[in-house]
This record gives structure tokens, C-alpha cells and sequence, in this order.
């Protein structure tokens, strides 16, 4: 049976095919399992105090025994991570709800930017932790409190994303709706936020990641359930399982709730396509 010519070059020009593991994902598995071969071995050398590291076996054993004991602080680590993530949830409503119309706006319309841009200037310096004082003086020492203070770290970003994403807008663009007798409004909700869409979600990331770095500065307010009052039951009793633990815990939720984001971000720019 003989082979073509025009064959034998689709053959040539056909890619190769993809192994089902890459050599990145080799590398990135090899050098993450060395890593916690390493802090084993450190921890179990006795080259580091028991008070100041614990093994990963041991940060695992704490992990699975957590889940549904609630010694030493009262609560079980999903009591915590309900806790902590109805907090980061209030706040980071917020922070969307109030920062991506404002910066919107400010981006947009001269009059609001002009009002509403030196008093943010001034407050945007602040760090969110040094309105603790007065988030107990205005709020007491509740929840509200806590999500006032996480609101705040999360504001600053989507405000900032939303101004730059929408003052990116294509100036060509504009003129051709505006020719085309479009008003200022229908040009700014038809033009303007649609071509903002990818810095705004880039604010949406940043916020809530400033929301979970903020989560344990926030349940210093007299919490008694958090993976932010897991961490500070941890160093009280100088229990650094606890601590990595609640690090942990954090970094993952966050990561999770960022890869949910993402999704989000594809099928909404995908339908912006159509």
C-alpha cells in the first residue's frame, strides 16, 4: 500500500501530541514534594524548636482531628471557616457593591470625579486596621464591626480598578456612538463598562484578597470563632499547628473563591463577545 505524497506531508505538518503530564507539572510535583520532605526532616531532626515548627505530618493530624473537634477554642474548623467566610462575604459585598459604581462614575463623568476624587485621595493612605478604634467606637464590638473593617480593605481596590478600567476605554469608540447620536448615558453603560470589564474583575481579585489578608486583623474584636481567632488561640498558646493551619485554611478558601472569580470573568467576556 503506497502513501501519498499529500499524506506524508500532512503527517509532517500534524503537531505532536501532548504527553499527559507535562515536564512543568513534573518539575512543579517534584519540587513541592522535596520541599515537604525538607520541613519534615527539619522538624523531625530536631533542628528547629517543636514551639516554633511542627512537621506536615503532624500540621495534618491537627487538620483531620480539627474537623470535628472543637478543643482547645471551642469551635471545629468548619464552625471557623463559616464564620470567617460570612464575614469576608459581608465585607467584600460591600466593598463591590459601593467602589465599582463610584469608580465607574468618577471614570466617567468629570463633575463626580472632580467632588469625589480629593477626599478618596486622602482616605485611600489609610490602612483598614487603623479604624479599629473607631469601628468599635461606632459599631461595638460585633460582626458589623468586623465587616466594616474588611469593607474597607476591599473598597481601595475596586475603586481603583473600575476608575482605570473605564478611563481605558477606546476614545474611538466613544466618538463613533456619539455620532451616531448615542447619549452619554447609553454610551457609558453600553461602551464604557463593557470595555472596563477586565480591570474590573482584576478589582474584584485584588479586593478580595485585600478582604482575607484583612480577616485577621478584623476578628481581633472580641471574635469567638474564626479562622482569624483560630490563629491568635494558636499563638496565645503557643500551638503552631494552629497557626499554619489557619494560614492554611485561609490561603486556599481565598484561592478558591479567586478561581471562581475567573470562571465568572470568562463567561461574562465571552458573552460580551457575541
Amino acid at each position: 500500500m503506497s502513501i501519498s505524497p499529500a499524506n506524508t506531508t500532512q503527517a509532517a505538518d500534524a503537531p505532536p501530541k501532548k504527553s499527559l503530564i507535562s515536564k512543568s507539572t513534573l518539575i512543579s510535583c517534584f519540587s513541592f514534594t522535596a520541599f515537604l520532605l525538607i520541613w519534615e526532616s527539619v522538624c523531625r531532626l530536631g533542628l528547629i524548636s517543636e514551639f516554633l515548627l511542627v512537621p506536615p505530618t503532624q500540621l495534618f493530624a491537627t487538620f483531620i482531628e480539627k474537623l470535628g473537634d472543637p478543643a482547645p477554642d471551642g469551635a471545629t474548623l468548619f464552625e471557623h471557616i463559616k464564620t470567617s467566610l460570612r464575614l469576608v462575604f459581608l465585607g467584600f459585598s460591600f466593598a463591590v457593591c459601593i467602589g465599582l459604581p463610584l469608580g465607574l462614575l468618577m471614570g466617567w463623568y468629570e463633575p463626580v470625579r472632580r467632588c469625589v476624587r480629593p477626599v478618596f485621595d486622602c482616605l485611600r493612605p489609610i490602612p483598614p486596621i487603623s479604624w479599629i478604634p473607631l469601628a468599635i467606637t461606632w459599631l461595638g464590638l460585633g460582626d458589623e464591626a468586623k465587616a466594616f473593617i474588611i469593607c474597607l480593605a476591599g473598597f481601595v481596590p475596586s475603586v481603583l480598578n473600575a476608575y482605570t478600567g473605564i478611563r481605558l476605554t477606546n476614545p474611538v469608540l466613544i466618538r463613533v456612538a456619539r455620532i451616531y447620536g448615542a447619549s452619554n448615558a447609553a454610551t457609558f453603560f453600553k461602551i464604557g463598562i463593557p470595555s472596563a470589564v477586565p480591570m474590573i474583575f482584576t478589582g474584584l481579585r485584588l479586593s478580595l484578597n485585600s478582604s482575607w489578608a484583612t480577616l485577621v486583623a478584623a476578628e481581633l474584636l472580641a471574635a469567638s470563632q474564626g479562622l482569624g481567632y483560630l490563629i491568635q488561640t494558636g499563638r496565645r498558646m503557643i500551638r503552631p499547628d494552629l497557626i499554619i493551619m489557619g494560614m492554611l485554611v485561609i490561603g486556599c478558601t481565598g484561592a478558591f473563591m479567586a478561581i471562581l472569580l475567573g470562571i465568572i470573568e470568562k463567561r461574562i467576556a465571552s458573552s460580551n463577545r457575541r
